[in-house]
């Protein structure tokens, strides 16, 4: 994670001591046509617009008064959604017994994506239902499984 997503991840952990209700899912501070400061939050029952915008404003009060960024871009606060990603021990103990997608940088065991039961993260392999250690130095992503 960069310096700067480490402080802003700092800076909303200290923020959210007021809101106990949310939570904080992921920061990331990506390039892309210019650069962006995404910060995901949820809470029980999921996120609305009106939370987002609410800690849109708060947040960006101190992230002025803090000047963590040199430079411009542009503040995101939104819902991780339904399709989630799993990055952090948290997300996969909490996501413990839910379906969802694998994608591995190369094929593991002659797949590129599996679909499965999560069922166990040590932080360095993770357990589906049907398979068992999936090394996460294979892993390119986890999130969770939509139904369509």
């Amino acid at each position: 994670m960069s310096n700067i997503e480490t402080k802003v991840e700092q800076l909303v952990t200290e923020i959210l001591k007021n809101h106990s209700e949310i939570e904080l899912v992921d920061v990331e501070y990506v390039k892309e046509r210019d650069w962006y400061l995404r910060i995901y939050i949820d809470k029980s029952g999921g996120i609305g617009l009106d939370d987002c915008q609410k800690f849109s404003e708060e947040f960006g009060k101190v992230l002025d008064r803090e000047a963590v960024i040199n430079g411009s871009y542009i503040l995101e606060v939104s819902s991780p959604g339904l399709d989630r990603l799993l990055k952090k021990e948290r997300d996969f103990v909490r996501e413990r017994g839910k379906k969802v997608d694998v994608t591995f940088y190369a094929p593991f065991n002659g797949k590129k994506q599996i679909i499965g039961v999560l069922t166990g993260f040590d932080g360095t392999t993770l357990t589906l239902d049907d398979i068992d250690l999936i090394p996460m130095d294979k892993v390119a992503s986890v999130r969770l499984h939509i139904d369509f």
